[in-house]
């Protein structure tokens, strides 16, 4: 015996939908609730304020615009982990799942040389309501990243021996969501100089 036992509910499916599948979409449901409001609260400052052009031109576009790029391109990856896990193919799953790891390394060091690049200017976090917004938005949005990372290298063995492929699909679906929201923090906070 194990040491370690499957929920029930990891296999039970009582309303049609899969247990794992609707728990994912519930945590997603709170989280856009977060950066729903987050993104609202910015939004509306950002109508009161048009003077934040100015400071949103400080941000550095072409990351801003690699970071899209490779969030994108490791969203791609992850569908490819589901693909594989659906036909059983755990090689390709395990490798397509390191390579979406690997996208969100390069996200949280482009993030890295933005915020090292933009503080030793002085656009700090306390500069104004716009920094505060800006860092506040893009740091939570890095710790989904950082989650969603752990959890693909926490599923990884399992995938590698075969074990509870429906996982890859859980964690692709989460992925996405993140790769949504920032799709909404990019022009938010990087393009939306250009168009004041």
């Amino acid at each position: 015996m194990s040491a370690f036992q499957v929920p029930i509910a990891t296999n039970r499916c009582a309303t049609g939908i899969p247990t794992g599948r609707l728990a994912i979409w519930w945590v997603l449901a709170s989280e856009i609730v977060i950066f729903g409001g987050l993104v609202t609260c910015y939004l509306l400052f950002r109508f009161r304020h048009p003077e934040w052009a100015a400071e949103a031109e400080h941000t550095k576009l072409a990351a801003g615009a690699l970071n899209t790029f490779v969030l994108l391109t490791s969203s791609l990856f992850v569908v490819l982990a589901h693909v594989a896990a659906c036909n059983k193919d755990t090689v390709n799953a395990r490798k397509y799942l390191i390579w979406t790891i690997l996208g969100g390394l390069i996200f949280l060091c482009v993030k890295a040389y933005e915020y090292t690049s933009e503080i030793s200017h002085g656009y700090t976090i306390t500069r104004s309501v716009f920094w505060a917004f800006y860092y506040t938005a893009t740091a939570l949005h890095g710790l989904h990243v950082i989650g969603g990372m752990t959890i693909m290298g926490l599923i990884l063995p399992d995938v590698a021996k075969g074990k509870n492929l429906q996982r890859v699909e859980y964690i692709g679906i989460y992925w996405h969501f993140v790769d949504v929201v920032w799709l909404f923090l990019f022009p938010l906070f990087y393009i939306a100089s250009a168009a004041s």
